[in-house]
């Protein structure tokens, strides 16, 4: 199972969000590739990456900090945030990026993540944002009347790589990672899932890690490892044990 230390971009800024409010942001630091080396260093050969105002906005808004993430973190980054055309996707690509997450334009306009999936074969992730269960859109701001179940099983056969399940009203609460719901996401869908939101410590990656077999690929951290409450080496390792 991969772990993806996680850096969310705001003004150029890393921090992170409480229920994904932009209003309750915490930053954590002003130099995103510094954050990004110190979590190569502990071992991360992933890493994943919200341009955050990027997502309300419709397009990038953290280009710079992005790229200087790419130019020094040394593995594999999965990038989403405001991306929702052909040249956005190709030109994220052109710089680097290994994978990219669309989430809005996943429900608003899913014959482009198809035709993404298909022209890139591997490199496309769908974001499945829920709150109480329904997807959320336009950086979580908006509510739509379409369940994750519904959505996911519109790419199973798209060539899509995988599934990001978020459960918004757990992201960067420290409550625990939302396991039931996930493992029950990936239970009915062909795609492997990617599990986002409330991870607290260890026990949630040690949990994750026992259902790498039922459909999970790995679990996005963020607040925990900002906080002390998670050390990023000794999730590498129990994710490999797992």
């Amino acid at each position: 199972m991969i772990v993806f230390p996680a850096i969310d971009l705001k003004a150029g800024q890393v921090v992170r969000l409480a229920e994904g409010d932009m209003d309750r942001a915490t930053v954590y630091g002003d130099n995103p590739a510094a954050q990004a080396m110190l979590f190569a260093e502990a071992g991360a050969e992933h890493l994943h990456v919200v341009d955050l105002d990027g997502s309300f906005a419709g397009s990038a808004q953290n280009r710079a900090a992005v790229e200087a993430i790419i130019a020094e973190f040394p593995g594999h980054i999965q990038l989403g945030g405001g991306i929702r055309t052909p040249e956005d996707v190709e030109g994220w690509f052109d710089a680097g990026v290994a994978r990219i997450v669309i989430g809005t334009a996943a429900l608003k306009n899913p014959q482009f993540v198809k035709d993404m999936a298909r022209a890139y074969e591997g490199g496309i992730v769908v974001a499945v944002d829920a709150r109480d269960g329904m997807v959320a859109t336009d950086g979580w701001a908006e509510v739509s009347n379409v369940s994750i179940v519904d959505m996911a099983r519109r790419f199973e056969d798209a060539g899509v790589a995988s599934l990001l399940f978020t459960d918004i009203g757990r992201d960067g609460m420290l409550k625990g990672c939302n396991i039931e719901a996930t493992v029950d996401l990936a239970q009915q869908t062909d795609l492997p899932v990617i599990a986002s939101g409330g991870v607290k410590g260890l026990d949630d990656i040690h949990i994750l890690s026992l259902q790498a077999d039922q459909g999970i690929e790995g679990v996005i951290t963020g607040r925990a490892l900002y906080d002390g409450r998670l050390d990023l080496a000794a999730a590498l390792a129990m994710a490999a044990r797992g």
